[in-house]
């Protein structure tokens, strides 16, 4: 089975995922300077108990059920299915998240995906970069490669004007809550709600990306590709279960992210409940996908494995 991100870029025959400069992107640019700015000045000082238990349950919501389940695992790999209201649900909790709109994160992860595939990469994509030239590069710029593989996004997201509304005006999602929470709350509710909010949950998902592609324990790893990745435990509850990413590489297309006993994946125990309300469906696990091209146990020897609940040969 092909990974559904890899269907979407084509490669053309000059296609390179070396060549390319990095670029200022200004507007992404300002959105991120403007929330950080606000965050790091005005949330010291509008600190109250109702202001941070509103920041850590709407950070949950749009990063767990909006990012990791919506985003992620459903509208990028297609992992499971859901009714279109409730996919649309999922996406736009997805967007509230300050990223990008829904089509932007396809292509920029796709893209990535790509890149990491081959078996060079710039280092824009491999997070190869110093740490603060990484942060700069990942939240502020943007890498326009000189032969470009060609996005081609099925007609479900192309076609759907419930996603183009959203790619069009995804920065603007953000003022109804805000007027929400000024009038319910006042200020602090207002800057821990959305500033607070969207610069911790933009930066921390740079952060896990950094290192989730640099170094960590390493359960799979794949043959000939540019880029590995990682596990990062300590973050597993906190990313809901993102930060198995060297499960990820090893099984893209999966909804389970943590698929060894003890890997904690709470995208996935939320997932199971919405499945036992009839909200979802169809959650795909390593047992049901094909592995990748030239995965294997990391560090292993020419024995065959077992992924969790189904078989594996190594390659």
């Amino acid at each position: 089975m092909t990974c559904r991100s890899t269907m979407r870029m084509i490669a053309l025959p000059d296609s390179d995922a070396c060549e390319g400069r990095v670029r200022w992107a200004p507007i992404r640019s300002l959105w991120m300077i403007g929330m950080t700015g606000s965050a790091l000045v005005l949330a010291p000082l509008t600190v109250t108990p109702g202001a941070v238990l509103l920041w850590l349950a709407t950070s949950a919501v749009t990063l767990c059920l909006g990012h990791s389940i919506g985003m992620h695992r459903l509208l990028i790999h297609r992992s499971f299915t859901a009714p279109l209201w409730f996919e649309r649900v999922l996406v736009y909790l997805g967007t509230l998240v300050g990223m990008a709109g829904p089509m932007a994160m396809v292509r920029q992860h796709d893209m990535r995906d790509w890149a990491q595939r081959q078996v060079e990469c710039h280092d824009l994509h491999a997070h190869r970069a110093p740490f603060f030239r990484d942060a700069w590069w990942q939240m502020h710029c943007r890498l326009d490669l000189a032969h470009p593989p060609r996005f081609v996004p099925e007609a479900r997201l192309r076609d759907d004007r419930f996603l183009a509304w959203l790619e069009r005006s995804w920065m603007a999602q953000q003022i109804p809550w805000a007027l929400l929470f000024l009038w319910a709350g006042g200020l602090p509710w207002l800057v821990w709600g959305v500033p607070m909010r969207v610069a911790v949950g933009v930066t921390g998902h740079w952060l896990v990306g950094h290192i989730t592609h640099r170094r960590g324990p390493q359960g799979w790893s794949v043959d000939d590709v540019a880029v590995q990745g990682y596990d990062l435990p300590a973050a597993a509850l906190i990313t809901f279960g993102e930060a198995w990413h060297g499960n990820h590489h090893a099984w893209p297309d999966s909804a389970r992210l943590g698929i060894e006993p003890g890997q904690h994946d709470p995208g996935w125990w939320v997932l199971l409940g919405l499945r036992r309300l009839g909200l979802v469906r169809d959650l795909k696990e390593p047992a049901m996908l094909s592995p990748r091209e030239g995965l294997r146990r990391a560090a292993e020897t020419a024995t065959a494995h077992r992924p969790p609940g189904g078989r594996f040969v190594s390659r």
